[in-house]
């Protein structure tokens, strides 16, 4: 992934503009520290700063036809770009190995529908001139929102469009700012956002009654983490010894020795590459001395047979980067915070031993119910609307998260439970194979598809022989939330930390201070507080949700999965 940034339609002289849009666009710099890209184009001004994991040595942007009429900066991967290429009925001319680059030659022949056809993580920026007379701007984000992008207006001079992938770039320019939604594009031709995904699973009141199919639900996976290995760096896996991390780590070190078998016979294949930089998977994982994720991860690795790396951090060291996380991240959510300080960390460490991509497990909870309060969930159609509801806000919360905590370091996260194609199958299961009670363990679905102790797994005796994913108490471990689960008493502090920052006065007094989503808690209000410092203009707070718990089941608000009473270490 990289960083984007773009001026459309300016209202003033966009050449003595470009300066100042250099150096907002420096403020990303950290996503895509190998390059930096700039087109002025009449009164528009793309700027792109590039994190170069596919088209190493050739994909520099801002990319551009061979006429110069259609220009395009993006941020992403597109994993089905080789098919794409194929699809293309006018002959075209590549300039670069990048898999973005079939963007523009696709929008050529399709226009807006090269959306729909995009299988991977993306957010672009395209600037058509081939109407000299009316440049025409198009933007578009990943169905999920895996990136992250801002769009910025200026209220006395609304024909102009600025596109960011973070906030920080539009914060001092900008009085709008609003998050490019998910799964639409933007047509300057209109002035509209319009969906481009809309699966049959989207809406929420649509319950599925189709069976879970385990075998199909395993390859579902399996393929999508298959995808997610094309590159040409050296890449990782994050282990956190959880379920989810657990599964990715496990079909990734298997697929990639497919891949790593296959590269040798075809050595000028760029996109497998990466799978020769490393011949042993590398596992990464993060916690405070003695955490329980530390333990797990360490006994997963053992048993794949990774190059593990773990990396502790001190309660000090945590507290001390909290405020530069709410600056990447730019929200202030409590959970977030809390999970994404380890990341944080973690990615600065990954980085520094050079490896560039990783895979990772966010999405799973939202997509099977693995959030300890499900288990509270008043009916199998309330636990499908939940999760349908919870992956339509993933972009606020985990991949948010993903996203900007790597790549305050330069590192992409890909995360294969949030596939296209994997979502169309496992968001179609009837509810009633997913529910969690005291005699199911939560996202069991997902635990038996991988089973090859389980019957209906439907393993044939030869997948039976090449062994178990992962240990039998690891497949079968409850969920830990990822901010419980790298020390209990990083939370426990964070709250501690926030009491002493805190008054009792200013917490009642927090209307007054933020009529704008009080904080409730001390530590929501310290977190509001370091936000503001970073971001004071009143736009910048429409862009963060606060992720909690349906508390109108009877659950905790607070987001701490040990909050919960279906945690075995509840408090």
């Amino acid at each position: 992934m990289c960083g984007i940034f773009g001026v459309f339609n300016y209202h003033g002289d966009s050449h003595a503009f470009r300066q100042r849009a250099l150096d907002l666009s420096k403020r990303i710099r950290h996503r895509g520290p190998d390059w930096s890209g700039c087109v002025v184009a009449g009164n528009n001004i793309i700027c792109h700063e590039r994190l170069a994991i596919v088209g190493i040595d050739t994909g520099a942007q801002p990319l551009t036809t061979e006429d110069e009429s259609i220009i395009l900066t993006v941020n992403g991967e597109i994993y089905n770009h080789k098919q794409l290429e194929k699809e293309l009925t006018a002959p075209a001319t590549f300039k670069t190995h990048s898999d973005c680059e079939v963007i523009l030659h696709m929008y050529k022949e399709v226009g807006t529908d090269v959306c729909a056809k995009l299988d991977g993580m993306f957010s672009w920026a395209l600037l058509d001139r081939r109407a000299p007379e009316k440049p025409r701007l198009v933007a578009a984000r990943d169905p999920i929102g895996i990136t992250t992008l801002y769009v910025g207006r200026v209220a006395a001079h609304p024909e102009t469009v600025f596109i960011a992938s973070e906030l920080k770039c539009l914060n001092d320019e900008c009085d709008q700012i609003e998050e490019f939604p998910p799964g639409h594009y933007f047509d300057s031709a209109d002035g509209e956002f319009h969906r481009y995904f809309q699966p049959d699973w989207w809406a929420p009141e649509r319950v599925p009654a189709a069976p879970v199919d385990y075998r199909r639900l395993r390859e579902a996976l399996t393929a999508a983490v298959r995808k997610r290995l094309m590159a040409e760096v050296p890449y990782g896996v994050l282990l956190s010894g959880g379920l989810d991390s657990s599964l990715i780590s496990s079909i990734a070190v298997r697929e990639a020795a497919r891949i790593s078998a296959t590269a040798q016979s075809d050595a000028e294949d760029i996109d497998t590459r990466g799978a020769r930089y490393f011949p042993r998977m590398h596992s990464f994982s993060v916690g405070l001395p003695g955490a329980p994720d530390l333990i797990a991860a360490r006994k997963v690795a053992r048993f794949l047979g990774t190059a593990h790396h773990e990396y502790t951090y001190t309660i000090q060291e945590g507290l001390d980067a909290v405020a530069d996380v709410i600056y990447h991240l730019e929200t202030y959510d409590v959970t977030t915070i809390r999970a994404s300080t380890p990341m944080y960390l973690m990615s600065r460490k990954i980085k520094s031993a050079g490896v560039k991509m990783v895979l990772s497990g966010e999405g799973a909870d939202e997509v099977f119910g693995g959030y300890l309060y499900f288990h509270s969930a008043p009916s199998a159609s309330e636990f499908h609307q939940e999760t349908v509801k919870r992956v339509h806000n993933l972009h606020t919360s985990d991949c948010l998260r993903a996203n900007k905590s790597t790549m305050a370091w330069g590192l992409e996260a890909r995360v294969p439970f949030l596939d296209r194609a994997f979502l169309q199958v496992a968001m179609n299961v009837r509810p009633e194979d997913k529910v969690c009670s005291r005699s199911v363990m939560e996202k069991a679905i997902i635990r038996r598809a991988f089973d090859v102790e389980f019957a209906d797994a439907g393993f044939t005796p030869e997948e039976i022989a090449q062994g178990p994913y992962l240990p039998r108490d690891v497949l079968w471990r409850q969920k830990e939330q990822f901010s419980d689960g790298v020390g209990y008493a990083w939370i426990d502090s964070l709250k501690e930390w926030a009491a002493q920052r805190v008054s009792d006065g200013s917490l009642a007094a927090a209307a007054q201070r933020f009529p704008h989503d009080t904080p409730e808690t001390k530590e929501a209000y310290l977190y509001r507080e370091i936000f503001d410092q970073h971001f004071p203009q009143p736009a910048c707070l429409q862009s963060v949700v606060r992720w909690v718990p349906r508390t109108d089941w009877g659950c905790s608000a607070d987001p701490s999965g040990r909050a919960q009473k279906a945690h075995e270490q509840a408090y």
